[in-house]
């Protein structure tokens, strides 16, 4: 571990911090903590754990991603010397085997910028929202696209490329891995379990503000990435217009130009039919996969809002929270 330094980000994570920044100490690398205007104490937890804290300006917009960039800055400013940087969330715990693995995989490696294993839900139990996310990290195992927010990074390849876009509120992780696999490097996924994460959405009201902000993320990578020839997220935006903006602006259009409000049942009737076709493709004979396609289909409208949010609104704005405790 003498060659890995630990970027740990979080606003507000209160005992979760803890837990995360002991699973981190027995490996022995130097740990920045770089918190987003925490009102819990959560600065001085950190600074009492061994961190290094870098405390977010609060006069300018804070986010994820601005939090792994100046954070990584103060890593790099602290120990010039580290070839790597493990990022995790201050809500997740790490896995003892993943960082050894991991750096095994990089030295192996050259051409890897990144390696990521599988993050995992603490309590997929406590609630249907929790389930969706561990659902969402169980991606496959091989060369990808994008990492997420738990990665092991090679130092070299993020500073070649500038590093994580602070302006971006979420999408920050694909956004660098666009960058790198531009620049010729690669990004993996390996077979392993890497860190436990505590979503904490005990409700729809929590889903869709995460969503919202996703949106907000999506639209902004993907504007960030036009450039590189191969843009984020242009998938996702297109769904979420075409359902959240285009069937429904449609629908209104023909009811009053016909002047039939029963026309408005289209509307349903055309939710109702992806909802069936998602549940069909996943396995109708489980409950569980119509509610997730039924909650697919239900925050399209907060991923279009976020986006549209995000090109009214530009780079002015601060990161959404979206848990509960």
């Amino acid at each position: 571990m003498s060659k890995v330094g630990i970027v740990v980000i979080g606003r507000n994570e209160g005992p979760l911090l803890g837990a995360c920044l002991r699973s981190l100490q027995g490996t022995g690398a130097p740990i920045v903590y770089a918190d987003s205007g925490s009102s819990d104490g959560s600065p001085i937890l950190a600074a009492s754990l061994g961190a290094h804290v870098v405390a977010l300006d609060p006069s300018r917009p804070m986010n994820a991603a601005r939090g792994r960039k100046e954070g990584t800055d103060a890593l790099v400013r602290l120990h010039p010397a580290l070839d790597y940087v493990f990022y995790i969330d201050g809500d997740c715990l790490l896995e003892p085997d993943f960082l050894g693995r991991a750096t095994a995989f990089l030295d192996a490696h050259p051409k890897a910028a990144a390696v990521c294993g599988r993050r995992f839900e603490a309590h997929p139990e406590a609630s249907f929202y929790n389930r969706l996310c561990d659902e969402e990290w169980n991606t496959p195992v091989g060369q990808a696209d994008a990492c997420g927010g738990d990665s092991l990074m090679r130092l070299e390849a993020v500073l070649a490329v500038g590093g994580f876009d602070p302006a971006l509120m979420a999408s920050e992780e694909p956004e660098l891995s666009s960058r790198m696999r531009a620049a010729g490097w690669e990004i993996w996924r390996i077979d392993a379990r890497m860190t436990q994460h505590d979503a904490a959405i005990f409700g729809f009201g929590g889903y869709w503000r995460r969503n919202l902000r996703g949106g907000v993320g999506y639209y902004q990578a993907w504007r960030k990435t036009r450039r590189l020839g191969h843009p984020i997220n242009g998938t996702t935006l297109k769904r979420a217009l075409l359902w959240a903006g285009i069937i429904p602006v449609l629908v209104i259009v023909l009811a009053f130009v016909f002047r039939r409000p029963t026309f408005l049942l289209l509307l349903p009737a055309a939710y109702a039919l992806q909802i069936t076709r998602m549940a069909l493709r996943s396995g109708a004979g489980d409950i569980h996969h119509w509610k997730v396609a039924a909650a697919l289909m239900l925050i399209k409208p907060a991923e279009l809002l976020g986006a549209i949010r995000a090109a009214l609104r530009g780079e002015r704005q601060h990161s959404i929270a979206y848990k509960g405790r």
